[in-house]
């Protein structure tokens, strides 16, 4: 018999009564050291003898650890298994146990031996671990819609207790309801360690609405809580309907080449479809467009897509073509004589309104009509037809011919200049040659519109008549007119000039004739009046005069 055991025989024989209070817990962490207060940490008694440390075996038996005196420095350990070389005390007189398993979760109890009493104190190990990994297996490539497929399997391995798992879509856990959503779990246990790997596996049927959807696996354990989440599957779907798509970015031309997509909304998209050309059927395979080449007015209407294998599935576009013709007449170069009539005629054939201009020589105009040409009517004309973007043009270039007439040959001279410029004007197409009778020199021509003009400068010595001839291929024409020498001309100037001074000088001495007179006969009537008024008819004598003066006095001597 040891020593403890001695002095609790004898404590006890000596009528001290053991005392147990109620079992306590705590948790450890494994792999880590476990620490058991004795007595929840409280202050030894001062009577204290020693404490023991025992524990209640698999087979329900107890176990001794060690036993600790007051007067001893070290704790004798007194376990002999697996317990010899990982129990200790500190200085509490706690329990310390290295290296936590799932073996350790028992009943340890703490005697306390004093001079008058006997204690224990119970207290039960708990010991958790953390997952040591969390996996998602067995995740597909692609989910099928209404068909359930395996999600993945999330595995939680090595953990005390086992967690619990849930699986989310889109933050909200999903319930297995059996046939969209089936949740299989399991958990297995490791007979060597006791730790415990949950598993499970989710099955879901999608639906279109779950494109983008994210999954996720959550667990649940006493230390932690984790979620894994899931990227995104593509889900695979039939087609349940196509749309025939025309591949224009503007109104269809005439001569166009217009592609005919068909767009199927299954996952993946098909890659082979039927399109039906003015009755006929053309499969196209590893594509979902068809072309059609130089499109016309004829090939308008109605066009047809479906999908290969299911010619239900179909969809229908029109196909409005649009198009535009001018005719125009006459078009290239038209000759006419001047004074003959051109019909022109212009027709126009559109799919919708079309706007119809007129230009000549860049210039807009309106339609022509020629009931008699002249010159003023040759140019070029176009006449052009648009309609939205789409456009035609055609032209014609008149030319009116004729031959040459003179329409006015004129003379001049500038001031005292000793020379005079001849100037002759012609119609006529083509254009006309000038020719003179006399030689001049300063030529000058030009010809516009069928209208020309040349000018020559002569000093005529003498007096002369000059003929202008005009000339082309038509016929000729010519004009004659007068022409004064330039000296003769000065003279009869100078003696006109010498006439106007002489008549001018006669003309001012009328002038101021006139005035003197005038200037005489106001000066006679002042003095008349002077008279009058300050002479005989103050003192009733008349003085001489004519009788006109002598009437005018008596009808101021007596007013009415």
């Amino acid at each position: 018999m040891d020593l403890a055991a001695f002095l609790l025989l004898a404590f006890l024989s000596a009528g001290t009564l053991l005392q147990v209070w109620g079992t306590e817990s705590v948790t450890a962490l494994y792999g880590e050291t476990i620490v058991i207060p004795c007595n929840s940490g409280a202050p030894a008694p001062n009577d204290l003898m020693f404490i023991k440390w025992k524990y209640e075996k698999d087979d329900g038996t107890p176990g001794d650890l060690l036993i600790k005196q007051v007067r001893s420095e070290q704790a004798t350990v007194q376990a002999t298994d697996s317990y010899a070389q990982r129990v200790s005390t500190d200085d509490n007189y706690s329990l310390l146990i290295s290296q936590a398993t799932l073996k350790d979760q028992k009943t340890f109890t703490c005697m306390v031996v004093s001079d008058t009493n006997l204690m224990e104190y119970p207290t039960t190990v708990v010991v958790y671990k953390k997952p040591s990994s969390v996996q998602i297996m067995d995740k597909p490539e692609v989910l099928q819609k209404d068909e359930p497929v395996t999600v993945g399997t999330c595995v939680v391995s090595e953990a005390n207790p086992a967690a619990e798992i849930t699986w989310i879509k889109n933050e909200k856990p999903l319930v297995a309801d059996g046939k969209a959503v089936v949740i299989t779990p399991s958990m297995k246990l490791d007979p060597a360690t006791g730790l415990s790997t949950s598993s499970s596996t989710l099955q879901y049927a999608a639906t279109k609405e779950d494109i983008g959807a994210v999954f996720a696996c959550k667990f649940i354990h006493k230390l932690t809580v984790e979620e894994t989440k899931l990227e995104p599957f593509p889900i695979h779907y039939p087609s349940e309907k196509v749309s025939l798509q025309i591949m224009s970015k503007g109104p269809i031309v005439e001569g166009d080449n217009v592609t005919l997509k068909c767009h199927a909304d299954g996952n993946p998209p098909p890659n082979s479809f039927l399109f039906y050309i003015k009755g006929q059927k053309k499969l196209v395979e590893n594509s979902d467009t068809y072309t059609l080449t130089a499109i016309s007015r004829e090939t308008a209407g109605e066009y047809k897509c479906s999908l290969a294998h299911n010619e239900k599935i179909e969809a229908v576009q029109s196909i409005i073509v649009s198009y535009l013709d001018l005719s125009l007449s006459p078009t290239g170069n038209i000759v006419k004589a001047v004074g003959e009539t051109l019909s022109v005629k212009m027709e126009k054939t559109a799919s919708d309104d079309a706007k119809v201009s007129w230009t000549k020589n860049g210039k807009a105009v309106k339609e022509p009509e020629f009931s008699k040409l002249t010159y003023a009517d040759a140019g070029v004309y176009i006449c052009e037809v648009s309609m939205g973007s789409l456009s035609r043009r055609q032209s014609f270039e008149l030319v009116v011919e004729g031959k040459p007439v003179i329409t006015s040959l004129t003379k001049h001279r500038a001031g005292d200049a000793k020379y005079k410029v001849l100037t002759c004007e012609a119609e006529g197409v083509p254009e006309p040659s000038f020719q003179w009778s006399v030689n001049g020199t300063n030529e000058e021509s030009s010809y516009i519109s069928g209208k020309a003009t040349h000018k020559i400068t002569v000093i005529p010595g003498v007096n002369l008549t000059v003929t202008c001839s005009v000339t082309n291929k038509l016929g000729e024409d010519f004009m004659t007119i007068n022409v004064s020498s330039v000296f003769q001309e000065r003279k009869e100037e100078k003696e006109s000039q010498e006439e106007s001074g002489d008549q001018a000088k006669l003309i001012v001495g009328i002038v101021a004739g006139l005035l003197i007179a005038a200037a005489v006969v106001g000066l006679i009537y002042w003095l008349y009046m002077k008279n009058s008024r300050q002479g005989s008819w103050k003192t009733g004598e008349k003085e001489l005069g004519t009788p006109e003066e002598s009437k005018k006095l008596d009808e101021n001597n007596h007013p009415v």
